[in-house]
């Protein structure tokens, strides 16, 4: 019965099935554990994104004959020395740019509404099929801007629940970037001779595909981030450091980032001065095409070999089920278990008898 290939695939699936309605049943169980989970992912992911960013630095010290704790303490050094940096020159002034920010939203509210009634005098002049269209958003205006608000304030709660673990980040860090090379050894030395052969090759291969997306990402990131501010100086944009670390941050988020960075820039732009939204809008573009035909193809090349629409498409779930963290973190955890699946499809493939070259 269950020689047929196609017998085995359904039974498998009834057996997963089966197991995760028996796991729904039973989730009172495994909910301190997810609660355990949740409280150390936060610092667990920040120090493993450092880790990526900054053991390559360990790992060159250490081929100098350097100790490796004492390249790790070196890193934090240098991560200490970077903070100082931050917290002297860049945050201040990010500080006083959000506060005339916040102190120029009457004028930009007022602006607004001095726009809307100018498209209440001359309704004429706008096409009938866009009258309903325009009602309806302005109809549901306020409905539209709290959501908008409750997005925002959510998002900062996370914010600040990253902030709350920050402190535990610098422990992980150090272990990770002391002892983190002894995890694989440490695991395989159980496992028998061929099983420590592909659980070597798997971790190896998950490292290549994190390190790859994390530090390429990074220093992608880092580059617009600087054309962005360079630009805005130019054209004199308002706000432009915080602009500019804003479109740093969002330029994580693969595809959708670059969009969602030039709102903010856009928006500041017309309200400074109407021709200013299309200088932002050029500087944005301008930067984008470097990145994606000149910096992402010598940095990130085809590691992680994911096409754009599953990326889009993925954004979007992770988007509606995780917010803002799902955006930053849905890419490298499919480009996980994308590597981890195509290793056992290897492995069973490698196992399977060859077929006779007569009966085809």
């Amino acid at each position: 019965m269950f020689e047929k290939k196609g017998i085995r695939i359904l039974f498998t699936c009834i057996l997963i099935f089966t197991l995760i309605y028996l796991i729904s049943l039973t989730k009172f169980i495994f909910e301190p554990v997810g609660a355990y989970l949740t409280a150390i992912s936060v610092p667990i992911i920040g120090a493993g994104i450092i880790f990526y960013i900054t053991n390559p630095i360990v790992n060159w010290l250490e081929k100098k004959k350097l100790p490796r704790i004492a390249g790790t303490f070196i890193v934090f050094l240098l991560i200490l020395f970077l903070v100082t940096i931050i917290i002297n020159f860049v945050a201040p002034v990010v500080q006083k740019q959000f506060s005339n920010f916040v102190d120029s939203i009457p004028k930009m509210v007022n602006n607004a509404e001095n726009l809307f009634e100018m498209w209440q005098e001359n309704q004429n002049i706008i096409p009938p099929q866009f009258e309903n269209t325009i009602q309806n958003v302005t109809d549901n205006f306020n409905q539209y801007a709290e959501r908008i608000t409750s997005s925002i304030i959510g998002v900062i709660g996370q914010i600040f629940s990253f902030v709350f673990a920050f402190f535990l980040i610098p422990f992980f860090l150090f272990f990770m970037l002391k002892d983190g090379y002894k995890f694989a050894p440490f695991v395989s030395k159980f496992l028998s001779a061929s099983k420590e052969r592909s659980f070597k090759t798997l971790t190896a291969n998950i490292n290549h595909t994190l390190a790859s997306f994390i530090q390429g990402q990074f220093i992608v990131s880092v580059c617009v981030g600087v054309m962005l501010y360079i630009g805005y100086l130019i054209i004199r944009l308002e706000y432009s450091l915080s602009l500019a670390l804003f479109g740093l941050i969002m330029n994580f988020i693969p595809f959708l980032g670059p969009f969602l960075s030039a709102i903010p820039a856009i928006i500041v732009g017309f309200f400074q001065e109407p021709i200013m939204a299309l200088w932002a809008t050029i500087v944005m573009v301008v930067a984008q095409q470097i990145e994606s035909n000149l910096i992402s193809p010598n940095v990130m090349g085809r590691a992680l070999a994911i096409h754009p629409l599953t990326v889009i498409t993925l954004i979007l779930a992770a988007g509606g089920i995780a917010g803002f963290l799902g955006l930053l973190f849905i890419i490298p955890a499919y480009a996980v278990v994308k590597t981890i699946i195509a290793h056992f499809y290897r492995e069973w493939k490698q196992k399977q008898p060859e077929e006779d070259p007569d009966l085809l």
